[in-house]
């Protein structure tokens, strides 16, 4: 048996071992981290891979520049990058604006990512400066002479009760104090913020990150978006910063996708080995998603596991491909799909239509992926599915997915949220 997280995985890839691809998306990143003062903003669609990428932003700002040498950039690397200490927090659903992203950050007691370990433990909540022992305790600290000998400042955060951006803005100060610029001597204090699309109330945020970033102190932001209004409600805030910094993440070419395998194949120490014909098929299966490309490695090995044997030939790809089109595989994908449809045929056709719909060869990246309500009426109406407009909106409803969303500028436009889910949709049966 053959572990196939040995060499897939649907996670973020963390290991720069592990991570393919992505050339200009890293060259971008190095440029950004060596930028003294700016935002880093990833952005992207559902499944391309920006928290993995984020990651590997936090490898290199900690001086791991494997990332970069692996992809042939080494020498755009300066003579002596900008090096961090690192904040690393992955946003959710349950935070509801920018105020409890900040309690979090200022509570989280991850011993390798959270800001708390950066804080003094005994500055957290008592004092602001301490004296050298040689002072003499005549001396008051609010009217001290910071030139006589044996004073030393010692700044710590300290909680202000009811104030949780003042909290947070002390304990950055104080990080930076201690630990960049005294401890371990670093160049700023790097805050990484993984899926901040998901907190509906921003306001305020993009003000914050503006004022407290400086030469010491920078922040880095991920998350799903068509462009980065998406991703950032007050984005005037922080227009200046993004100038060196908007990095987004695109679907991958299939000589990428093609290197996830030639890398898993390594991983496995060729224990598994992959046909070309079938990673080419799996290229055009995965339409560019590494997240999809993955899953279908993973479901390869398998069915390998299975039958026996080190080779992926056509006959496995072909017994995966009958299990995702009849619901066996990708659980999680295959829950998404039917909660869309629920028990309505119709809405079953109609979804595989808009899923089977076809880009324009001229539209730009960004542009593709969308699906346009007049063409479906035609093919509707071939089909004998009446009531459109009725089986429309449960594909629309938060409570359904949803599976679509409107373009509010363009009229009968929509797009699927997950563009993962509609390349498998075009897999699955019906």
């Amino acid at each position: 048996m053959i572990d196939p997280e040995i060499g897939f995985t649907s996670d973020v890839i963390k290991d720069s071992n592990r991570f393919v691809g992505r050339t200009d998306s890293i060259r971008d990143c190095v440029k950004a981290l060596n930028t003294p003062l700016g935002l880093l903003a990833i952005y992207g669609k559902r499944g391309v891979g920006k928290s993995s990428l984020l990651r590997q932003v936090q490898q290199m700002a900690l001086g791991e520049y494997g990332i970069a040498k692996k992809a042939g950039i080494y020498h755009e690397i300066p003579p002596k990058p900008r090096r961090y200490l690192t904040v690393f927090y992955t946003c959710d659903k349950m935070i509801r604006d920018g105020a409890e992203l900040l309690t979090r950050l200022c509570n989280d007691q991850n011993e390798q990512d959270g800001l708390l370990r950066l804080v003094p433990n005994d500055g957290k909540e008592i004092t602001e400066f301490s004296r050298a022992d040689e002072a003499s305790g005549a001396i008051d600290l609010k009217v001290i002479n910071w030139g006589i000998k044996g004073i030393e400042t010692s700044k710590y955060a300290r909680t202000v009760p009811g104030d949780i951006v003042q909290t947070f803005r002390n304990y950055v100060n104080s990080a930076v104090t201690h630990y960049v610029r005294k401890k371990m001597r670093r160049d700023g204090l790097l805050i990484l913020l993984d899926e901040f699309d998901v907190i509906p109330n921003k306001d305020g945020l993009g003000s914050l990150i503006k004022t407290l970033s400086s030469e010491e102190v920078k922040f880095g932001i991920c998350g799903i978006g068509r462009d980065l209004s998406n991703l950032v409600e007050d984005h005037n805030s922080v227009e200046r910063l993004l100038e060196e910094g908007a990095i987004h993440v695109k679907s991958m070419p299939d000589a990428e996708i093609r290197d996830i395998f030639s890398t898993a194949q390594r991983l496995f120490k060729n224990a598994v080995r992959f046909d070309d014909e079938v990673i080419t098929r799996i290229a055009e299966m995965s339409g560019g998603y590494p997240y999809l490309a993955q899953l279908i490695g993973k479901e390869c090995v398998q069915v390998l596991n299975t039958r026996g044997g080190s080779r992926v030939d056509l006959a496995v790809l072909t017994e995966v491909e009958k299990d995702i089109r009849d619901g066996r595989a990708f659980p999680t994908l295959n829950a998404q799909y039917e909660r869309a449809i629920g028990n309505s045929k119709d809405r079953q056709v109609l979804l595989h239509f808009l899923a089977e719909q076809e880009d324009e060869t001229n539209l730009l990246d960004h542009e593709r992926g969308k699906v346009l309500l007049k063409r479906l009426r035609a093919e509707a109406a071939d089909l004998k599915i009446d009531y459109v407009d009725q089986l429309i909106p449960r594909l629309l409803d938060k409570a359904y997915g949803p599976v679509l969303f409107r373009h509010p500028e363009r009229q009968g436009t929509y797009e699927f949220v997950n563009p993962v889910l509609r390349l498998y949709i075009k897999l699955r049966n019906f």
